[in-house]
């Protein structure tokens, strides 16, 4: 950093290497990223909260409060209903960002001073007929309903939000949920149509997310 603390550190161990990104103060050393070359890589906020955490499936994208914002799965890993990733970019600090933008690019980027240096720390992990992957595993009927009933309250509380910021009817009323919950109320569906479930089950758990 143009302060003199050290940024950023690669490390190397046999045919694998981790690139570790610190905070820029000199007494606390905090670390706001790490990314290792068999895909494993996550991202801290300030306060050391995860922010984003991935692996050779997919990774997920959590808010300061701890709640799942985004998940996805990597193109070339599921043949099954998936929620693809949407290109992320995030600066962890004033000189460092990173860029998500697929399994095989992404990038941490440091700039200070005019300079800038620049660094792929993607993986491509493709996987044969034979993978040794685990399968998901199937949610039972009651998981399944905690979902569908989680994301209807999450629903209905943006919906008190929307009532309380525009109180005139006609404006709430055309209003539409967030994309996270739209995201989540089409993945319960997926997990329904995979589970061993009655269609009436299925037709309940599918009338409460889009009530």
């Amino acid at each position: 950093y143009p302060s003199g603390n050290l940024a950023i550190i690669i490390t190397r161990e046999r045919d694998q290497y981790s690139l570790i990104v610190q905070e820029d103060e000199l007494k606390t050393t905090k670390i706001r990223a790490v990314f290792q070359s068999d895909g494993r890589s996550t991202c801290y906020y300030l306060n050391g909260d995860e922010w984003i955490n991935m692996s050779t499936q997919g990774g997920q994208y959590l808010d300061q409060a701890g709640n799942r914002v985004r998940r996805w799965m990597w193109l070339n890993l599921s043949p099954e209903p998936h929620v693809p990733l949407s290109p992320i970019f995030i600066s962890l600090n004033r000189y460092v960002g990173v860029r998500i933008l697929a399994q095989d690019k992404i990038l941490v980027s440091f700039l200070a001073m005019g300079r800038q240096a620049k660094f792929n720390m993607a993986t491509k992990v493709e996987v044969s007929a034979a993978s040794q992957l685990p399968p998901p595993a199937q949610l039972g009927e009651d998981e399944l309903l905690l979902l569908a009933f989680r994301v209807r309250i999450l629903q209905l509380f943006d919906r008190m939000r929307g009532c309380i910021n525009f109180p005139s009817t006609e404006q709430w009323n055309k209003m539409q949920p967030p994309k996270y919950l739209m995201t989540q109320a089409l993945k319960i569906l997926e997990l329904c149509m995979a589970a061993d479930i009655s269609d009436e089950l299925r037709n309940s758990i599918k009338a409460i997310v889009n009530a």
